[in-house]
């Protein structure tokens, strides 16, 4: 009997309907993963461009903000494009530009060149937040926290990836030639999603505004804070991370090690999003805040004073704590606004914290060219305990708004 040929339009549409949110997911995954990675892999780069170009710290950050500020910058921008061209060709193409960025930056020979071709990686990688994002929460509507969490975990794989296999390839071949392979993989990234991303998610049932409070819109004083505390804890992240190759640097670590080091960092932040997620299930916001930041200034404080292997032993746990805040925030996005302005909301969010990683580490290194190293890296840490004042102003204030408040 073949009774399967006789399968209903309505079960086969149904079936498809399962697996079309796994298929978005997982593009969306790879996507975030390498535009993470290539977003990190900067920090690698920058002590072999000093040291080639003679760069101060001051232009070290200069080129670390043009590929943050092209792609915070354009980050609304690409959404528009989106719906003119479809989410997917402008993802795909997003992917192919920041590939070829870093292609261009292996055939540089200048610091006008270097900042040329990580503005044109910076635009593409502008693609690949608020679309992959957007895609996630779209294709599993209410249930799209722990898809979110998957996607968000996926990056920090990639910034552990990239860095690390830069640094294998660093011992095999020229910084030049390391880049043009990484640049391959995204390519490689870029055709599979113009051949796998679903052209348009179908639509799951969103988030009723009772879910989450009152289902505030994204101009709300709630969410205007949570923005201020994401962008702080990004100039934290990026300011501690664009300082950190070189306190290991003046610990006596080799170029080799380099890379593992910062891998060693990025890996604490991808388990951090787990942790930290658990977390704020069982303390809220304000209470993961507490921990993740007041960590955080102590972790920094640890590492500049210790020498190299213990220094290196605690850069996992300085990764988790770095991190952790974010994963509590951009979780929290969905809860501050309207069902119907999520999309944008997430784009305002990454907006003001890409813009914030691009900034702050032009603040940080010319900072760090007065008062010296070690003083601009403890100012990370005084940053890093400003925020938890203003999640207590948040939960206040949240509380207030909502009847049902934490």
């Amino acid at each position: 009997m073949t009774t399967h040929r006789l399968l209903p339009a309505d079960a086969a549409e149904g079936r498809q309907g399962r697996s079309e949110p796994k298929r978005v997911l997982w593009v969306s995954c790879v996507a975030h993963a390498l535009h993470d990675g290539y977003t990190d892999l900067i920090y690698v780069l920058l002590p072999l461009w000093q040291t080639e170009f003679g760069l101060s710290y001051g232009a070290l950050a200069v080129l670390r903000a043009v590929y943050g500020g092209t792609m915070a910058s354009l980050q609304l921008s690409a959404g528009r494009l989106s719906q003119w061209i479809g989410r997917r060709a402008t993802l795909a193409l997003g992917t192919l530009l920041a590939a070829l960025g870093y292609a261009v930056a292996g055939l540089s020979g200048s610091l006008l060149s270097l900042c040329v071709a990580l503005a044109i990686s910076g635009v593409g990688s502008s693609t690949q937040h608020p679309l992959a994002s957007a895609a996630v929460s779209q294709a599993y509507g209410a249930r799209a926290r722990g898809p979110l969490g998957i996607y968000n975990f996926a990056g920090d794989l990639g910034k552990a990836a990239l860095p690390a296999a830069m640094s294998f390839l660093l011992v095999w071949m020229p910084w030049r030639h390391a880049l043009w392979t990484v640049a391959g993989a995204g390519l490689v990234a870029a055709v599979a999603i113009a051949l796998l991303l679903p052209s348009q998610a179908r639509p799951a049932p969103a988030r009723h505004a009772q879910e989450h409070g009152r289902g505030l819109p994204a101009s709300n004083t709630g969410f205007r804070l949570l923005l201020a505390i994401g962008v702080l804890d990004t100039a934290v992240r990026m300011g501690m991370l664009t300082f950190l190759p070189f306190l290991l640097q003046r610990k006596g670590i080799s170029p080799a090690m380099l890379g593992t080091a910062l891998a060693l960092v990025f890996i604490g932040g991808a388990a951090g999003k787990f942790l930290c997620g658990w977390l704020g299930e069982r303390l809220g916001l304000t209470g993961t805040v507490l921990v993740t930041e007041g960590g955080t200034a102590a972790c920094i404080v640890a590492v500049m004073l210790c020498p190299l292997w213990p220094a290196l032993v605690l850069l996992p746990l300085l990764g988790l704590m770095l991190n952790g805040t974010s994963s509590v925030l951009y979780g929290s996005v969905p809860d501050m606004v309207a069902p119907d302005r999520t999309e944008r909301a997430f784009a305002v969010f990454y907006t003001g914290t890409i813009a914030s990683g691009a900034v702050s580490p032009i603040a940080y290194g010319l900072l760090g060219d007065q008062v010296g190293l070690v003083a601009a890296t403890f100012a990370t840490a005084l940053t890093a305990l400003a925020i938890i004042p203003l999640a207590w102003v948040q939960r206040a204030h949240m509380r207030s708004e909502s009847p049902a408040g934490r």
